[in-house]
């Protein structure tokens, strides 16, 4: 009727699918996955982008794809609205809709979510991720009594919300009497404000409380979204306690290890490590070539054997992006009418990838990404200062730059400040030793790459 909300999960995880599909997986990952659809009325689907350049770039780029996919896929849908972050309250109080909250919270079941392809029997194991399988493996056979909670941090695209899927589908299998739950940090973080919000407070946040605390299974994706957010920390901490008090089950994955939350309350950080944590890393050359090969079985793709080889050795940033590209061969042989894809579609698919990333990724905004990583000033980290708390973040820049950039020493050393080509040299041989033997530096160069060409 006139007026009514919905929250349609099902139809949206459709609406996913399809859109996987239609765009690369770059795009996929930073302007369509991370979409919230928050209701449906009058014809039109509203949408929560997650910041307000992926609004523009998601509009300017791909409204008419997806509008396309929306309309095939909800009834009586014409149009959609995408909204940023600071929109939301505005359009909230101009539609008259404060009765969301019951409606999402009352239509969700506890045993929600899940995406059942994902299971542990179609999980690529390699040395890359091979703990981080075993410790969700365990979890599995005994929540609630070992690892409590995990906490499984990498970049993005790696398999960390796979393992979740795989973790709750095979409780729910093998243990049919628990109730799990599986959302993003996002998805907490609107119920719990839109709970805040309502008409009927009091009720609101018990149906919230009810929704998250009478769980025996919580898995949480991508926490770091709650970075900030000291509101919704304080209330994620004290869901945290009755969960964890009560021997219930929790499951966290972040693109960082607690240590490297900073905006995230001490006390909050000490529980996550109070279980046992897990380092999800990039795939090896062999493990991706697994990847391929497995996905190329289950999809019944037609491929030639010398393609596969090729796009695992491009492609080393992430699962998704990976898997992104051999969909692109795929259907660039299909286009043409070949039966099997081939070095030649390969060699396509792959151009373009390379160029848009060497494009998009400069100086400035590998410089960008690192303040960001180490929460550190762009003035300090060109300026004069020779703390390690700004040496170490200046040398991996200079490293991570001679990586992505073909640029001279030169250009590299004036950006930093107007540093010599000599002083460019030694910052970048000495992360370039150090990766060798530092797992942990390894880890982290990884992730700042990973997000670099996540932005692009």
């Amino acid at each position: 009727t006139k007026g009514s909300v919905y929250i349609l999960d099902n139809k949206w995880e459709s609406v996913l699918k399809e859109m996987q599909n239609l765009v690369t997986a770059v795009s996929y990952d930073l302007y369509i996955e991370t979409l919230e659809p928050i209701r449906q009325q009058d014809g039109v689907l509203v949408l929560l982008a997650s910041t307000a350049n992926n609004k523009r770039q998601l509009l300017k780029l791909h409204k008419e794809k997806l509008l396309s996919v929306v309309k095939s896929v909800y009834d009586n849908v014409e149009d959609i609205v995408v909204l940023e972050p600071d929109e939301k309250e505005d359009y909230l109080e101009q539609n008259e809709q404060k009765e969301v909250v019951e409606t999402v919270a009352t239509s969700e079941p506890a045993n929600s979510n899940l995406n059942t392809k994902y299971t542990f029997d179609n999980f690529v194991i390699g040395k890359s991720n091979q703990f981080c399988y075993a410790a969700s493996r365990a979890v599995a056979e005994n929540p609630g009594l070992k690892y409590n909670p995990l906490f499984i941090h990498g970049g993005s695209g790696l398999g960390k919300t796979h393992l979740l899927y795989a973790i709750g589908n095979y409780i729910q299998k093998n243990f049919p009497e628990k109730k799990v739950l599986y959302c993003t940090s996002e998805k907490f973080t609107t119920d719990y404000v839109d709970s805040l919000r309502a008409d009927k407070k009091e009720n609101a946040n018990k149906i919230f409380r009810g929704k998250y605390r009478n769980v025996d299974v919580l898995m949480i994706d991508d926490i770091q979204f709650m970075a900030a957010k000291m509101s919704t920390q304080e209330e994620f901490f004290y869901t945290f306690n009755d969960l964890h008090q009560s021997n219930k089950q929790i499951i966290i994955t972040s693109d960082k290890h607690p240590r490297n939350l900073e905006s995230f309350e001490e006390r909050l950080r000490s529980r996550f490590t109070g279980g046992l944590i897990q380092d999800m890393q990039k795939p090896d050359f062999e493990t991706r070539l697994a990847i391929l090969k497995k996905k190329v079985e289950v999809e019944d793709d037609h491929v030639m054997p010398e393609v596969l080889p090729m796009i695992a050795e491009k492609i080393d940033t992430n699962i998704r992006e990976l898997e992104g590209m051999l969909n692109k061969t795929v259907s660039l042989a299909s286009l043409i009418g070949k039966r099997y894809a081939t070095v030649e579609e390969a060699e396509e698919a792959l151009k373009d990838i390379e160029d848009n990333n060497k494009e998009q990724i400069t100086i400035d905004k590998i410089i960008e990404t690192i303040c960001g990583y180490y929460n550190v000033k762009k003035s300090d980290l060109i300026g004069k200062k020779r703390n390690k708390e700004i040496v170490d973040p200046r040398q991996i820049c200079v490293y991570i730059i001679t990586e992505l950039l073909d640029v001279p020493l030169e250009s590299i050393g004036k950006a930093l400040g107007g540093r010599d080509h000599t002083t460019i040299i030694h910052a970048r041989d000495k992360v370039a030793t150090n990766i060798k033997t530092n797992k942990g530096l390894k880890t982290t160069v990884s992730d700042i790459i990973a997000m670099i060409k996540k932005d692009n």
